[in-house]
């Protein structure tokens, strides 16, 4: 029963972040790209602000998975390594700690583009 109330939660919050996405494409002009961008930025300063690790708390991949939580992960690397390493932290810190998710995309991305062709839109 406890996985089905972790799961709900999970459900609510990354529904409701895919709800003020679509609400953006829909009421603003604002493109797809800036979108993504702006919700990269909202977890950073969400995460700087200390606001975010209680949603990822009690949300836990409803939170963690969208692109808010790529930019609370960006945060979250760099305030460990700026606390390990001192200033030179805040330029690795981001990228030792979402090293892997890049990968995957990077790699994800060269397999689908091996697999299928891409095809005009007219």
């Amino acid at each position: 029963m406890e996985w089905l109330i972790a799961c709900g939660k999970a459900f609510l919050i990354g529904g409701l972040f895919c709800v003020v996405g679509q609400l953006l494409i829909d009421y603003t002009k604002l493109t797809p790209a800036r979108i993504l961008v702006t919700y990269v930025v909202s977890g950073v300063v969400l995460s700087a602000l200390g606001w975010y690790q209680p949603l990822v708390d009690w949300a836990g991949a409803g939170a963690t998975v969208p692109l808010t939580g790529f930019g609370h992960l960006l945060a979250k690397g760099v305030r460990e390594a700026v606390a390990e390493k001192g200033w030179l932290g805040v330029l690795t810190g981001g990228f030792t700690a979402t090293a892997g998710g890049i990968a995957a995309a990077i790699f994800f991305g060269f397999l689908v583009a091996l697999l299928f062709k891409p095809k005009d839109k007219s």
